[in-house]
């Protein structure tokens, strides 16, 4: 395993600055993703890491070794792209060969490893087939499979689930997570695909222009962001105005257009001061419906547009006091059976109500 870090790292492409010298640090044997809106810089900054991208400024160490200018191939790093770039007359075991054919490998030794890498996606029955012959979940195998025979320092994917179809990229991420912990590899993974982060990275880098925003693990990210536009792009959320009046017992109090709410800053170490405006982020989730009002942090509302799935509905409420609207998420829905036409008290929890400067 080794760590990979990334100092003040600058890439221009033309009069365009693609990465605003970024810092970062990735843990051995650490799963972490790259996430943030198209041309955030999170394809520059794998393709850097892999060599295919050399930085104007800063560096990338791979352990205690400067790789920064380091060609491709003498990196050691196995890549999964979104297409799986399979060669279509090379049978299966063919494909997963052709790196170590490449650097040389005895042919006793190329059997052994390509059978290992096989065996640890599955595929071993599949070894004389043509990728035509396969599914796209079994090719993705087989591209992983290939990535792992070189027994690379570190594992770099780009966005390597996006053409499979959600049944198989479900199957996928538990897979790649398997074989990333089994192999105890140092891993980089891009994506736009929120959910596949949040369900199996062990940490994540929030990008925008170039710049990260936000560092964490999933949990903390998604519960506790720090800006407005991380709250906006992982997952759901309701937005509201407001202004601080104060802080007493470890909570900050906000005045919104719907009401007083509790809260904690999203980013303690730049808590605004009295009367500075402020965001309030309240996920649709944190919601909970009651046909009483609660001690605080409560807003008289109505139930307008319903979509039922289930496990879970989707609310559009429709506050009393001034019209604004909330989405709501009522996991085990009481009240989209239209039982609920009078008013009702929307309630959250102050750790849900996370308040943001920026």
């Amino acid at each position: 395993m080794i760590s990979i870090q990334v100092k003040q790292l600058t890439k221009r492409f033309g009069n365009v600055v693609a990465l605003h010298g970024l810092d970062l640090t990735i843990n051995p044997g650490e799963l972490f993703f790259l996430l943030g809106p198209s041309g955030c810089g999170k394809t520059t900054l794998l393709r850097s890491l892999a060599g295919f991208y050399i930085p104007e400024e800063g560096q990338i160490l791979f352990g205690q070794e400067d790789v920064t200018r380091l060609e491709p191939h003498k990196r050691n790093t196995g890549m999964m792209f979104q297409s799986y770039a399979l060669w279509p007359h090379m049978t299966v075991a063919e494909n997963v060969a052709f790196g170590l054919h490449q650097r040389k490998v005895s042919d006793t030794e190329i059997k052994k490893r390509v059978d290992d890498a096989l065996a640890s996606v599955r595929m071993e029955k599949y070894a004389e087939r043509k990728p035509n012959m396969l599914s796209g979940g079994q090719q993705q195998r087989v591209a992983l499979a290939r990535a792992l025979v070189i027994r690379p320092r570190c594992l770099l994917l780009d966005e390597p689930l996006s053409n499979l179809d959600a049944k198989l990229r479900l199957e996928m991420r538990t897979e790649i997570r398997r074989v990333c912990k089994e192999f105890q590899l140092t891993t980089v993974y891009v994506t736009h695909d929120q959910k596949e982060a949040l369900s199996i990275a062990d940490r994540m880098a929030i990008l925008d222009h170039g710049h990260i925003l936000q560092v964490g693990a999933p949990r903390e990210v998604y519960k506790r962001p720090t800006r407005t536009i991380v709250a906006n792009f992982i997952g759901e959320t309701d937005f509201l105005p407001g202004k601080v009046l104060g802080t007493a017992g470890g909570y900050v109090t906000v005045e919104t257009p719907v009401g007083r709410f509790d809260g904690i800053f999203g980013d303690p170490s730049s808590a605004p001061a009295v009367g500075a405006d402020v965001t309030v982020s309240i996920r649709p989730e944190c919601w909970e419906l009651h046909r009483d009002p609660e001690p605080r942090n409560f807003v008289r509302g109505r139930i307008g547009e319903s979509i039922y799935l289930g496990e879970v509905a989707q609310y559009d409420f429709v506050t009393s006091n001034n019209g604004t609207r909330l989405k709501i998420f009522e996991r085990n829905p009481r009240f989209v059976d239209g039982s609920a036409r009078g008013e009702l008290y929307a309630a959250v929890h102050p750790e849900d109500v996370v308040v943001l400067t920026a």
